[in-house]
């Protein structure tokens, strides 16, 4: 197997392999290796697909009606944060909450494993995953999040 060569382009930051080029990310999104389809039985592919198909379910229908949605959880701070920052911001949203470090995990991870996002809180604007509390303090400080909310 060949060493992998990580090489920034711009927004892109890409794989360089012998006989092999390709994005790996780029700022609007970030492809992550998935095992295929084929390498799944179709018993796991069902298993996976109604795993906690409820609370994925309730995140998305949320995320398609309203402008901003964040989902977490009781005792996270970050989510707390968030939150904070919202409201300081006068930003409107709607607050999804999955368990605590105590119980809810098996809801939670399936939003993850649905999102890709492997930490809460998750940030959606406009339908679209910004990112965590990080992201969105980023966010409202450069303006970015004001801009995905007058977009239609």
């Amino acid at each position: 197997m060949f060493p992998r060569v990580w090489v920034r382009r711009g927004n892109c930051r890409t794989r360089d392999l012998p006989g092999e080029r390709s994005c790996l990310y780029s700022a609007p999104m970030t492809p992550r290796p998935l095992l295929s389809d084929p390498a799944r039985t179709s018993q796991v592919a069902e298993k996976m697909a109604n795993f906690h198909a409820d609370a994925v379910t309730k995140v998305q229908e949320a995320v398609r009606h309203d402008a901003v949605v964040v989902v977490g959880m009781a005792q996270n701070p970050f989510v707390k944060k968030a939150r904070v920052a919202l409201t300081e911001a006068d930003i409107p949203f709607t607050y999804l909450e999955f368990g605590s470090y105590l119980k809810g995990w098996k809801e939670r991870l399936a939003i993850k494993l649905w999102s890709g996002w492997a930490t809460f809180p998750q940030v959606y604007v406009r339908g679209t995953l910004i990112g965590g509390n990080d992201e969105l303090r980023e966010a409202l400080a450069n303006g970015s999040l004001q801009q995905r909310l007058v977009q239609q």
